[in-house]
């Protein structure tokens, strides 16, 4: 007895379960061969909207994510030992190559330049006595009225004055050059960072220490990217054939900020991550981009002219791969298909359709192969299955008319 109970209890339990199921959930478990017997438990036709399949160009791309790089930067630093006298900008001002940003206490290398003009002007008295000395020795020692010696002394003295206004004038130069280094100019044009040092502290040359402030170029900007080795043979054709146009945005689903084209692909392979380096150029008139921040990057290789496309929405995944949902004569139809690649809300479909297909774009969850469908319009209004032999409405396209004609009520 107990048995049987058993066996009573789970033939209602199992039919209840059954007749709970949404329109088409059975039919989907058993293969979607769902004949009749969906519609009915459905409640009738499920409403959908359908896309008509398209061809039209679509780029063939690669999607990376960038570093922005700095296309020059310079770390300046004093040349000159001194106490920073004033600082003329602002931090994370754009400056202009050579534009005054410090100015070191000129007092000490001002004296030196003084004292070097002095000491070049007394050697420069002294070379002029020497050399009308022996220019007056020169006849009487060719008469042989003086000695030999006598004329040659006077003679090197003149060579040797010459050499010390020589080097004098060098050292005049090289306080010169030491004066002029108490003005720190920027040696590119860019946007300056923090400052360091403040005025009225004590700067030494060298390069150890911080710099007194970073420049970097902004206009124009590096992009750096790295993408799988797998397209590295791709990139190259590409890059050979012509420019490749690189386009930047701040995140994966913001809208584009700029573009720039490719300049650089680096001579070898990371073996750790199997991905190279690639560099793009961008204008960056706006500044819209700045050193150091990530974004999504995209390389357009090529353009396909004639890709078959549909909206993402369309495009639904299964265990065997890719598929979509044809309106054919008022029912739902199921089409295996391979998808090639995505670009935004667009999906490139590569086989299993030829163009001009009427698919489900909205897949709702009750739909299953063979379900039946009503069509609705852009006013949400039906359009065909369901009119009950009234024919096709007034604007319905060629296949809706036909799913209309042959849609059962």
């Amino acid at each position: 007895m107990l048995t049987v109970f058993a066996a009573i209890g789970a033939v209602v339990v199992g039919g209840y379960w059954y007749w709970q199921q949404p329109a088409g959930a059975v039919a989907v478990k058993t293969g979607g061969k769902t004949g009749k017997g969906a519609g009915k438990r459905g409640g009738g036709p499920v409403f959908v909207t359908t896309v008509t399949v398209q061809r039209r160009p679509m780029p063939v791309v690669i999607d990376a994510v960038g570093t922005v790089e700095s296309e020059h930067s310079v770390a300046v630093r004093p040349q000159i030992n001194g106490v920073l006298e004033a600082v003329l900008f602002k931090e994370g001002d754009p400056v202009k190559q050579g534009q005054v940003l410090f100015r070191i206490d000129a007092r000490p290398m001002t004296a030196s330049v003084e004292q070097a003009r002095a000491a070049l002007a007394r050697d420069q008295a002294q070379l002029l006595q020497a050399q009308a000395q022996e220019a007056r020795l020169r006849p009487l020692a060719e008469k042989e009225y003086i000695t030999r010696s006598e004329y040659e002394v006077a003679f090197t003295q003149s060579k040797s004055l010459q050499a010390t206004v020589e080097a004098n004038r060098a050292a005049l130069d090289q306080t010169q050059l030491q004066l002029a280094y108490a003005s720190i100019t920027a040696p590119i044009s860019g946007r300056t960072g923090s400052v360091s040092v403040r005025s009225g502290n004590l700067v030494n040359s060298g390069t150890g220490g911080a710099p007194l402030v970073v420049i970097n170029s902004t206009q124009p900007i590096l992009v750096s990217l790295s993408v799988p080795q797998r397209y590295l043979e791709e990139v190259r054709r590409s890059w050979s054939a012509g420019a490749v146009k690189v386009t930047i945005s701040p995140g994966a689903n913001s809208p584009t900020v700029t573009d720039g084209s490719l300049i650089f692909i680096d001579n070898s392979v990371n073996q750790q991550t199997g991905t190279i380096v690639l560099k793009a150029r961008v204008k960056n008139e706006k500044e819209e981009l700045w050193p150091g921040q990530f974004v999504s990057a995209r390389i357009v290789l090529r353009v396909e002219q004639d890709a078959l496309v549909l909206p993402e929405s369309a495009v639904q995944p299964g265990q065997d791969g890719s598929f979509v949902y044809l309106a054919k004569e008022g029912r739902a139809q199921i089409q295996n298909v391979q998808v090639d690649r995505q670009i935004d809300e667009w999906v490139v479909i590569s086989k299993g359709l030829t163009g001009g297909e009427e698919v489900i774009r909205d897949v709702p969850p009750t739909l299953a192969s063979g379900s039946g469908i009503t069509i609705r319009g852009a006013d949400g209004n039906a359009e065909n299955a369901g009119d009950k032999g009234k024919g096709g409405k007034r604007g319905e396209s060629p296949a809706q008319e036909r799913a209309s004609k042959g849609a059962k009520p």
